[in-house]
């Protein structure tokens, strides 16, 4: 993800006062390298203090191709050298009203007594001034922007600007990422069916589809040699449950095979599935959670139920570094105030709290066959859920919530479920989650990521619905 950084600031000051603007060039100096130590890569198009210079800047920032601009305001400046900038880049600007200091020395400054001097050391620290002009004129302009208010050194100012980074990144991501669609719906889920032209136009993403028959080719090409170092894959990553037989972990292992090499003949980053097939596509589709639960903890989510919208969700927590699992509403607990969420299908096993089991199941509830499946239960600790949701209108926005996943009881089915807790109470969390108009899935990622979700939000021209 490339980042763009300018600093404003007024030429008619250069003169008036020595010093002034090699100190505002160090303090840009040392947001860089900040910002850069983000892992990003920096695009610096150095101070801006005139017209002339905005025009090299944007020219600059749009040979580079930039995904997002840190505008630092350095000192006051006029508007007219910063709107060219942004209008000829038309990237989200991100404008960091940014202090040397918290508070100025004012003793140590009135005794200067000599008010020249102390001119140059006010407008050092007048980064405010220019704030109301800038968004004013962005207003007028139609220009959507985003500010950061703080002093260099605050860690909340630097936390919401690394926040910036995460989400823009996140953006850049779903730009790039291809989504296999495999298979069909499962008829009658009418709140799981997606538009995906409008998902296209939402995230930027291509959507690839896949054929079974391509699958089951694949999987006859599957030698033993790869069975083997499958199976013993299985065995590093999950709890293999003596239940299991020789016969279901060598179909699985069979499948995932096949879905490892479905995934790099296309180079998808993410993919939904279902399929209710006979003979041997309904051997893929019995044999295929443990697969896709291990494509998902390698960061290439998977959701079932040919689940787009939530797929979509699974990769924007993986891309934050969070995980994604595949989730829907299991039961709530009124006594001990907490709501269960799992799935049958695949999980993020990469979250999990303690080893992952697998496990045999004498019968998919709700499909076809019988086969190995997984059982998880979320790490313990704060949690993110996320959603992306389709209206009537045909608009896309993202609904996100944070909780805790919190240790209790849960259900040894052979499904992952875990027991959230949420600040509103069961109750409350269940009827304003619903009302947001999500389907019934969602991703669940750990910590509380919901202010980058927002930032991801504002980054897309999404609106965002938090629901605690």
């Amino acid at each position: 993800m490339k980042t763009g950084i300018f600093s404003i600031g007024l030429d008619t000051y250069w003169p008036q006062f020595e010093g002034l603007r090699e100190n505002l060039s160090g303090y840009h100096d040392q947001i860089c390298e900040r910002i850069a130590g983000m892992e990003v890569a920096m695009v610096d198009a150095g101070m801006v203090d005139s017209v002339e210079r905005a025009h090299e800047a944007a020219a600059l920032f749009k040979r580079e191709d930039v995904d997002l601009i840190f505008l630092f305001i350095s000192t006051y400046a006029l508007s007219s050298t910063v709107l060219p900038v942004v209008q000829k880049t038309r990237v989200p600007v991100v404008m960091l009203n940014l202090q040397p200091v918290a508070q100025l020395d004012y003793g140590a400054f009135n005794a200067l007594a000599d008010r020249g001097k102390m001119t140059g050391i006010w407008l050092e620290h007048c980064q405010s001034c220019s704030v109301p002009e800038l968004a004013c004129v962005f207003n007028r302009a139609g220009i959507d922007y985003h500010v950061v208010t703080g002093y260099l050194q605050e860690d909340e100012a630097w936390q919401e600007i690394a926040d910036w980074v995460d989400a823009a990144k996140v953006a850049a991501g779903m730009r790039d990422n291809r989504v296999g669609v495999l298979g069909h719906y499962y008829g009658g889920m009418l709140d799981v069916y997606s538009d995906m032209t409008q998902q296209s136009a939402a995230f930027g993403n291509h959507f690839e589809i896949l054929e079974m028959c391509e699958l089951a080719d694949l999987r006859k090409t599957v030698s033993p040699e790869e069975i083997a170092a499958k199976t013993a894959e299985f065995t590093g990553k999950f709890e293999v449950s003596e239940e299991c037989e020789p016969s279901e972990i060598e179909r699985a292992a069979k499948t995932s095979v096949a879905l490892d090499k479905l995934i790099a003949n296309h180079r998808l980053g993410s993919m939904a599935y279902y399929y209710e097939g006979t003979g041997e596509y309904q051997d893929i589709v019995t044999s295929i959670i443990a697969g896709n639960t291990l494509l998902t903890g390698r960061n290439v989510p998977v959701a079932g139920e040919y689940e787009i919208k939530n797929v979509q969700a699974m990769k924007i927590l993986d891309l934050l570094g969070t995980g994604g699992s595949f989730s829907e509403f299991y039961l709530s607990d009124y006594v001990d105030d907490v709501v269960y969420l799992g799935h049958d299908g695949p999980a993020h096993f990469a979250i999990a709290e303690g080893r992952v089991g697998l496990v045999p199941l004498p019968v998919y509830h709700g499909k076809p066959g019988q086969g190995l499946s997984i059982q998880m239960t979320v790490q313990h600790g704060p949690v993110t859920l996320l959603s992306v949701v389709q209206r009537g209108d045909g608009s896309v926005r993202l609904q996100v919530a944070e909780g805790e996943s919190v240790p209790g009881p849960v259900m040894q089915i052979g499904n992952t479920n875990s027991r959230y807790r949420f600040s509103i109470g069961a109750k409350a969390f269940m009827n304003d989650w619903s009302k947001g108009g999500p389907s019934h899935h969602c991703a669940i990622g750990v910590g509380h990521v919901a202010n980058k979700i927002e930032k991801l939000g504002a980054l897309l021209g999404l609106e965002v619905n938090r629901v605690c």
